[in-house]
């Protein structure tokens, strides 16, 4: 949600903003803007509804001189969508201007007493209400910028990723995180910020990832030479100086452009057999007999201890997290619960020292997420992180876990990181499975043998492709789909709706196929889509009938079938065939017809496939 850029050195500061903001056009905003301190000295501010070509537009006549600026793009949370409260803000003098993601909760209180005390606004912004106060406490006190902004944040209340600068001090920038990603990047002589590190990675591979409660002070020599304290400083609000860990940074520039696909979302359905192939790399062994995960060997005993399984996540994730939960179940013989993180964290849930909480999330930034790993860790539980993002605040948070290595995901509706967050739950559960010695030697060697061919299986999956292009203008009428499974089909149901949903705006839902009759069945006629996944398993005959209880009602069945199929043929509209596997590892494959048949309707629909209304991939606010 939202994105941050910073830059401060010798370049001209503005086309490394604007290529940075167009890096982050993923994270899903509705307005962009930048603040450059001029070369006349001038802090000039631009900024304008609508995407970053809007922004670069007005800016085509304006002064974007200077090395030293920040940028934004919004994602409206105080204030409606509009250039008056887009980022960057001023403070009422105009020497300050300030960039944040996240949100200020106590920002009434803090607005009123500043308005009692002259202050003027003109945003309807949290944002603005932390740059007001900043430039007030500097006036009060007679502060320095830093020691301002140490004292503003602790008065505020919330989630905050923060970079301000100030005209008067035209060498430096101030930046500050809490509950909200934020990366410095290191240069030679230059210095670079990001929400995360897709705009950095063109100038540096050498970043350091702001901890909670961390503030960076970056300052550069000036043209005369005299800022003798050139350079990066991380501190605590409190002034504490912090060590500084420099990370590497290792993305291939070629995965965050589209490489010659119409749609970031389509480059990356297609990546997914390289993208799995990547996340068992090193962890099934050459004879693709056995699995080694690193956290079982450095934390066995808390993982073989474990009495009860607890996984959070949110959306897509949870899905996934839905499917892991049949496999701990089934293999391991491990309780397991699935919560929605926004959920888990006020419920009071009842945790104990022998439940292993898995998170899971691409980002590894959610913000619901790591409320409920901290409540987790507060009542002793064993937390074990999933995600994408390496350096993310949820690996850090955690005790140990395991990443998906399938690359940035640009699109918003996630496709690769849903398939990877399957395949390490799918290791782990075999994994835990083999150690707890509740699966027999055969059916282990076989399941992991299985599933290093699910890539291949994916590859052959991928060529449905034109005829899934070819049925999408049938659906482009609906206003409403049902998605059926059963079993391990029933989470891919969840999430076959949640991209349509999400990327060409039909209602949709799923169902356990068997649950139809207890309600949404009503809803059946000629005019309702009904999308089936009817791969063959051991429910297969139930589901036959579940199809033909919607063919009985006029319903139209679109179904997703094992190859070799011809029962479901005489019931079904249309076929889409999957080549077969085991039932576990079914959603791998059965999850890319569904993803390009979102993909499809919604390219039909003239919809923003990347950048769908109302979302943003990372969602660090509540």
């Amino acid at each position: 949600m939202c994105g941050i850029v910073g830059y401060i050195g010798t370049k001209r500061a503005y086309p490394i903003l604007i290529k940075g903001l167009k890096r982050l056009e993923y994270r899903g905003y509705d307005s962009a803007g930048v603040a450059m301190i001029g070369d006349n000295g001038n802090l000039n501010v631009y900024k304008t509804k609508g995407k970053v070509d809007n922004l670069t537009e007005y800016c085509s006549d304006k002064d974007v001189t200077g090395c030293v600026g920040i940028a934004h793009t919004r994602w409206a949370t105080h204030g409606e969508p509009s250039a008056r409260n887009a980022h960057p803000h001023y403070s009422t003098s105009r020497n300050l201007a300030i960039i944040h993601n996240g949100i200020i909760e106590n920002y009434a209180g803090i607005k009123a007493k500043l308005q009692a005390n002259g202050v003027t606004f003109k945003s309807d912004t949290d944002t603005e209400v932390l740059v007001q106060l900043v430039e007030y406490i500097m006036d009060k006190k007679n502060l320095s910028l830093l020691e301002a902004v140490q004292v503003a944040l602790h008065q505020v209340i919330g989630a905050y990723a923060i970079a301000i600068v100030d005209k008067r001090d035209p060498y430096q920038i101030i930046a500050a995180r809490k509950q909200s990603p934020l990366v410095v990047g290191i240069g030679d002589s230059e210095f670079f910020l990001g929400s995360d590190a897709s705009p950095i990675i063109d100038y540096t591979d050498k970043v350091v990832y702001l901890e909670d409660g961390n503030i960076a002070v970056i300052r550069v020599k000036s043209p005369n030479g005299e800022n003798e304290d050139e350079g990066l400083k991380i501190l605590s609000i409190l002034g504490e100086e912090q060590e500084l860990k420099v990370k590497k940074v290792d993305i291939d520039l070629g995965q965050i452009e589209k490489g010659g696909y119409s749609h970031f979302m389509l480059k990356e359905i297609f990546e997914q057999p390289e993208c799995l192939q990547n996340c068992m790399r090193g962890r099934i062994n050459v004879e693709g007999d056995n699995v080694t995960l690193s956290a079982m060997i450095d934390y066995r005993q808390q993982l073989l201890g474990a009495k009860r399984i607890i996984i959070v996540a949110c959306g897509t994730s949870w899905h996934a997290g839905l499917i892991g939960k049949q496999l701990f179940e089934q293999l391991c013989r491990i309780p397991c619960e699935v919560e929605y993180a926004s959920e888990f964290r006020y419920r009071n849930p009842v945790v104990n020292k022998d439940d292993v909480v898995i998170a899971i999330s691409q980002s590894g930034e959610t913000a619901d997420t790591l409320a409920a790993i901290q409540l987790a860790k507060e009542q002793g539980a064993f937390i074990y992180g999933i995600c994408n993002a390496i350096g993310s605040s949820i690996p850090r948070a955690t005790d140990t876990g395991t990443y998906i290595h399938v690359g940035p995901e640009i699109g918003v509706a996630s496709t690769k990181a849903f398939t990877g967050q399957v395949t390490v739950l799918s290791m782990l559960a075999l994994c835990l499975a083999k150690e707890r010695q509740t699966i027999s030697d055969e059916l282990y060697h076989s399941m992991v043998k299985e599933l290093t061919l699910i890539p291949e299986k994916m590859e052959q999956t991928l060529k449905t492709n034109e005829q899934i292009e070819r049925l999408a203008p049938i659906f482009t009428y609906a206003k409403n789909c049902l998605y059926l499974g059963r079993g391990y089909n029933y989470p891919l149901a969840l999430e076959g709706a949640l991209k349509l949903k999400e990327i060409s705006y039909i209602h949709a839902e799923g169902y356990p196929a068997a649950e139809m009759k207890h309600g949404p069945i009503a809803l059946i006629d000629s005019e309702m889509p009904v999308f089936v996944i009817a791969t063959r398993d051991r429910l297969y005959e139930k589901v036959i009938s579940n199809i033909q209880e919607v063919r009985a009602r006029g319903g139209r069945v679109t179904a997703l079938v094992t190859e070799g199929d011809q029962q479901i043929q005489k019931f079904a509209d249309h076929v889409i065939t999957l080549p077969d596997t085991l039932e576990c590892f079914q959603p791998l494959i059965a999850s890319i017809p569904l993803q390009l048949l979102a993909y499809h309707i919604a390219v039909c629909k003239g919809k923003d496939v990347d950048r769908p209304r109302n979302l943003a991939k990372s969602v660090t606010v509540e």
